[in-house]
């Protein structure tokens, strides 16, 4: 009888370590026909893959791939992998033809909660001092960047391929502080290189973020106002996470696990 519970006990352990363990191995890209829910054992999974040192807490936060103030709104067959919610408003619109590989949370306590974290992260990371003023500076034009805090004292554009060197370290933590609002132009990109994998990049963005069409985007943005994402945009190892205004989505990926990141 306690051999039988201890196999039942094991087979309940197996059913949450699983689905991880499984996003992983295929490239961190799930493969079900079954209701898309990150369970608990998943989402703690998650959040140690995820906790990086020196870099700023996300709380409950940490398993949303898409969080906004007022509304979601997609257009076409985005991917969504991890929680999606918005948080005062209530509207989810899009979903299908959008896939959301998580949980959707609309104007409940769990956004509410999230949302508030999403603040204390906001005000964490804009209180971080500056370690290179990059005003007027193209971030394309940077070539390759090491672990730091950059900031912008207006807006910030990202014309072709800003590089980000983790030097070895995925505990690396680039942070990006933009005092208005961030633009990327069409097919930019950021890349992560010697054992980045995203989850130590934040942007940090005093008004809107809008990522040009097919911008292969890397780390969190936590927006004051909005987040748009054009059509074929992609944020990997990291969130569209708006505080006051909308998320805005045309037939893009937005995943929190290491996708096109490098599994850990």
């Amino acid at each position: 009888m306690i051999r039988a519970l201890n196999v039942r006990l094991l087979t309940a352990r197996l059913v949450v370590i699983v689905p991880f363990a499984a996003l992983l191995a295929m490239g961190c890209s799930p493969q079900t026909d079954q209701p898309h829910q990150l369970m608990p054992g998943v989402r703690s999974e998650v959040e140690k893959a995820h906790a990086v040192t020196g870099a700023p807490s996300l709380g409950t936060a940490e398993s949303f791939a898409v969080l906004a103030g007022s509304t979601v709104t997609n257009t076409g067959p985005t991917t969504v992998i991890g929680n999606l919610g918005v948080s005062p408003g209530t509207a989810v619109v899009g979903f299908p033809p959008g896939e959301v590989f998580g949980e959707i949370h609309a104007g409940d306590d769990v956004a509410l909660r999230a949302q508030d974290d999403v603040t204390t992260a906001y005000n964490d990371l804009a209180g971080r001092p500056c370690d290179r003023d990059l005003s007027g500076t193209d971030l394309g034009d940077l070539g390759t960047l090491t672990p730091g805090v950059y900031c912008f004292s207006s807006s910030a554009q990202l014309t072709g391929t800003l590089t980000l060197d983790a030097q070895g370290s995925s505990d690396s933590v680039f942070i990006f502080q933009i005092g208005s609002a961030l633009t990327t132009a069409s097919s930019s990109s950021v890349l992560l290189i010697n054992g980045g994998l995203g989850y130590g990049v934040f942007w940090q963005v005093g008004s809107s973020a809008t990522l040009g069409t097919t911008t292969a985007f890397r780390g969190s943005i936590v927006a004051l106002t909005s987040i748009t994402l054009n059509t074929d945009a992609t944020i990997h190892c990291g969130r569209a996470l708006a505080r006051n205004g909308a998320v805005t989505l045309d037939t893009n990926e937005v995943t929190i696990f290491p996708r096109g990141c490098g599994c850990p």
